[in-house]
C-alpha cells in the first residue's frame, strides 16, 4: 500500500513485535563465474562488469581498442551468456518481512534464477530492478543465476515484422535493433565511437530487508528567495506494510537544524513549506560558490531510527526563459532570478565498457571542466543517465547540468509494452536526480525533431503517408506528453524542453529561435569564418575533429599503422568526412603536411582554431546568444573525435583555447 505526499507530510504511526529494527541496504559483495551460452567451461566474473570485459580479463580475446580488433570481436554481440553465483542468506535476514534482492544496472534482456526458479526477467538497461525474494530463497546457500540474451537475438523478430524501418542512429548492420532496445545508443555505434553491444550486471546488486514501513522518494526544491529568506518545499513518499497505528515519527533537520519534529503520539499533520534564513545560495562556476546544505529525514520509532534520508541540495531556482522577444525565440536559464550565459561542452559516456570508470576519471574530469571555466555540460542522449558521483561532482563544482532523456537519432515504438517501460525509466531517473542543484533541464531526446522536419527520413525510409502519421502521433505521445507529464508531477522545479535543437541551421531566419545543433562547419563543408555570422540564440552543438595526441595514438596502433590510409586508420575514423575534412583544413590553414605525426599535431592546432572562433562569436553576441556548448568534451574510447579530452584524459590544444575564451 502506497501514500504519496504531495502537499502534507503524513505520519504513520505503526506497530508490531518488528517494529524498532531498522530498514537495511548492503552492497553485495560475491564471487562471479560466467559462460558463452552452449559451452561448459565457466571462467570467473568482475560483478559490476561487462561480458567484454570479463572475456578480456580471462585472456580470451584481445584488447578490444588495439588496432581493428573491433571488427573482429563482433561475434560477442549475438551470443547469449550466463552468469552465476551463491547468494548466502542468514535465518536472521529471512524474519524481515520484506528480503528484496535490488539490481541496479542489467545490461539488458536478462531471465534471472534463484535456485532454478525464474523471477524476473528485465529489459531496460537504464532501470534498476526490484524483486521481495523471500518465495524463493532458503537460509544458507542460494544458486542466483543471470541470463542475458543477445538484444540481436531477441528483437530480430520485431525488426523483421515491424510495417516499417526505423532510422537506428549510426548503426551500420543488416539488423537494426537500437530503436527497439532501452540500452545505451552508443553501443550500437556512433561517428566518434565503436560498435560493441555489451551485455552484463553493469551495476552493482544490494540486499534490502525492511519492515512495516520504508521511505521511498524525499523531493526538496526551492519554491521563492528573497534577500533575507529563502522557502523550501519537501514532500516524502513512504510504503506502508501494516496500517496499526501507535508511535511512528518524522524528524527533519537542515544542516543539523532540526526544522519539525512532533513531541505527540498523536496522528499529525505538518506543512510542507519550511523558511531559512540569511541562506547561502548555489551558484555555479563563476557567478559564485555552490553552497551544498544537508538535510536529513528520520522515520523514528520508540526512540530508535527506522529509516533514514539524507540530502545534499542547494537553494537555489532554475528558469528555462524559452519565449517570443524582440528577435525572435529566446532561450536562456536564469539562476536565482540572474540570467546565465552557459559555458560548457556536451558529455558522452567515458567508455564503451561503462564498469571501467573508476571515481577517479569522474573527478579528474569534473575538475578539467571546472578549471576550464565551464558552468554548463549536457549528458548527451544517446549514451546513459549518468552515476550518482556525476552529479555529486557538478552540485560540488557549480556545474549545471542539461540532461537528455536516452533517445537520439531515431524514432522509436509506440506500443503499450515500449512506452510502459519507458515510462517506469523516466520516473525512476528523474525522482533519482530530481534534487540535485545542478540539475538545469530536462530535454525529451536529441535531433529527432529536426531530423524529421529537415533530414528526408520520409523519402529515405519510404514511409506512407499513413506511417509519417502514426509515426508523429507516437512521437508526440511520448515527448510532448508522456515525458514531460512524469517531470511535472516529480520534478516539477525543473525545467523541460522536448528536444534539441529547436530550430534548424539552414536559413539565416533560424538563427533567431532557441536552441541550435550548428554544423554547418563540419557536415556542411562550411569554413570556420561562418562561425562568425550563424550564431543561434542558445548553440547547443557546433565543433571540429581532431586527432589525439602521438602517444595516446601509439596505444592503439602498432608501428605500421601510422599512415592514414592504413586499415586501423581508416577504421578508426567513425565520421564519413572525417580524414579528408581535417586534411583540407590543415592545408587551408596552414600548409601541405609532410608525415602522419604532423597530421596529428596540425590536426589540433586546425580544431583550436575553429572552437576559438566559434566560443569568440558567440560569447561577443550576447544577449542574442546565451549558450554555447561545444561537442565534445570527452571520448568513450582512443581515436580521432570532436573531443578536447582524450579517452586517456589528456588535453588537447582546444583544451587551452576553451579555458582561455570561457575565462
Amino acid at each position: 500500500m502506497k501514500f504519496y505526499q504531495f502537499f502534507v507530510l503524513s505520519l504513520f504511526l505503526l506497530s508490531c513485535y518488528k517494529d524498532h529494527i531498522p530498514n537495511e541496504t548492503k552492497e553485495l559483495d560475491l564471487q562471479w563465474e560466467f559462460r558463452q551460452v552452449g559451452t561448459d567451461n565457466w571462467y570467473p566474473a568482475t560483478v559490476p562488469g561487462v561480458v567484454h570485459t570479463d572475456l578480456l580479463n580471462n585472456g580470451l580475446i584481445e584488447d578490444p581498442y588495439w588496432e581493428n580488433n573491433e571488427q573482429k570481436l563482433q561475434w560477442i554481440e549475438q551470443e547469449n551468456w550466463e552468469y552465476k553465483s551463491i547468494l548466502k542468506l542468514a535465518k536472521k535476514q529471512l524474519q524481515n518481512d520484506h528480503l528484496e534482492l535490488v539490481f541496479e544496472g542489467l545490461d539488458t534482456y536478462a531471465e534471472i534464477y534463484l535456485n532454478d526458479s525464474l523471477v524476473l526477467k528485465t529489459n531496460n538497461m537504464f532501470r534498476s530492478w526490484t524483486l521481495d525474494i523471500k518465495p524463493y530463497v532458503v537460509s544458507g546457500n542460494n544458486e542466483l543465476k543471470v541470463l542475458f540474451i543477445s538484444p540481436i537475438t531477441y528483437n530480430k523478430e520485431k525488426v523483421a515484422n515491424h510495417p516499417y524501418q526505423y532510422p537506428s542512429g549510426c548503426e551500420k548492420v543488416d539488423v537494426k535493433v537500437s530503436p527497439f532496445t532501452r540500452k545505451a545508443a552508443y553501443h550500437f555505434g556512433w561517428d566518434w565511437g565503436p560498435r560493441f553491444v555489451t551485455c552484463g550486471i553493469w551495476r552493482h546488486i544490494k540486499i534490502h530487508t525492511w519492515n512495516n514501513v520504508q521511505i521511498t522518494d524525499v523531493e526538496v526544491y526551492t519554491s521563492s528567495i528573497n534577500e533575507n529568506d529563502a522557502t523550501i518545499r519537501i514532500r516524502i513518499d513512504v510504503d506502508v506494510n501494516k496500517l496499526d497505528i501507535e508511535n511512528l515519527k518524522f524528524k527533519l533537520a537542515f544542516n543539523d537544524t532540526i526544522i519539525y519534529s512532533p513531541v505527540n503520539s498523536e496522528l499529525s499533520v505538518h506543512g510542507e513549506y519550511f523558511r531559512i534564513k540569511n541562506p547561502k545560495l548555489w551558484w555555479c562556476n563563476g557567478l559564485g560558490e555552490p553552497h551544498l546544505e544537508l538535510l536529513r529525514v528520520d522515520l523514528i520509532q520508540k526512540k530508535k531510527i527506522i529509516d533514514s534520508r539524507e540530502i545534499r541540495y542547494g537553494i537555489r531556482t532554475i528558469e528555462l526563459v524559452n519565449e517570443s522577444d524582440s528577435i525572435g525565440t529566446a532561450f536562456y536559464f536564469k539562476l536565482n532570478g540572474k540570467p546565465v550565459f552557459a559555458k560548457g561542452a556536451n558529455y558522452i559516456p567515458q567508455d564503451m565498457f561503462l564498469p571501467r570508470v573508476k571515481d577517479e576519471q569522474y573527478i579528474k574530469l569534473i575538475s578539467d571542466v571546472k578549471n576550464a571555466n565551464m558552468n554548463m555540460l549536457r549528458v548527451w542522449g544517446g549514451g546513459i543517465y549518468e552515476n550518482d558521483i556525476f552529479y555529486d561532482l557538478c552540485d560540488e563544482n557549480g556545474i549545471l547540468v542539461w540532461q537528455d532523456f536516452m533517445f537520439t537519432g531515431s524514432l522509436y515504438p509506440g506500443d503499450q509494452d515500449f512506452i510502459e517501460n519507458v515510462f517506469l525509466e523516466v520516473e525512476e531517473n528523474v525522482i533519482r536526480l530530481q534534487n540535485h542543484p545542478s540539475l538545469a533541464v530536462f530535454c525529451g531526446n536529441n535531433e529527432i525533431e529536426v531530423a524529421w522536419n529537415n533530414w528526408g527520413w520520409q523519402k529515405q525510409y519510404a514511409y506512407s503517408a499513413k506511417d509519417s502519421t502514426q509515426i508523429w502521433k507516437d512521437y508526440e505521445r511520448l515527448f510532448q506528453y508522456i515525458i514531460p507529464k512524469m517531470v511535472i508531477s516529480s520534478a516539477s522545479n525543473i525545467p523541460y524542453t522536448s528536444t534539441s535543437p529547436l530550430s534548424n541551421w539552414g536559413t539565416v531566419e533560424n538563427f533567431n529561435h532557441s536552441s541550435m545543433h550548428y554544423w554547418g562547419v563540419w557536415h556542411g563543408r562550411e569554413p570556420f569564418e561562418n562561425f562568425e555570422n550563424n550564431v543561434g540564440r542558445f548553440m547547443v552543438e557546433y565543433g571540429f575533429q581532431s586527432f589525439p595526441s602521438m602517444e595516446t595514438i601509439h596505444k592503439f596502433a602498432s608501428d605500421s599503422s601510422l599512415y592514414l590510409a592504413s586499415v586501423c586508420m581508416k577504421n578508426r575514423q567513425k565520421s564519413y568526412i572525417g580524414n579528408g575534412l581535417i586534411l583540407d583544413h590543415i592545408r587551408q590553414y596552414y600548409h601541405e603536411p609532410k608525415s602522419f605525426e604532423e597530421i596529428v599535431n596540425l590536426s589540433q592546432e586546425v580544431q583550436a582554431k575553429g572552437i576559438q572562433m566559434a566560443i569568440h562569436s558567440h560569447i561577443n553576441k550576447q544577449p542574442h546568444c546565451m549558450g554555447s556548448l561545444f561537442w565534445q568534451l570527452n571520448d568513450c574510447w582512443p581515436g580521432p573525435s570532436w573531443s578536447v579530452i582524450d579517452y586517456y584524459g589528456k588535453h588537447k590544444k582546444a583544451y587551452e583555447v576553451v579555458k582561455e575564451e570561457f575565462k
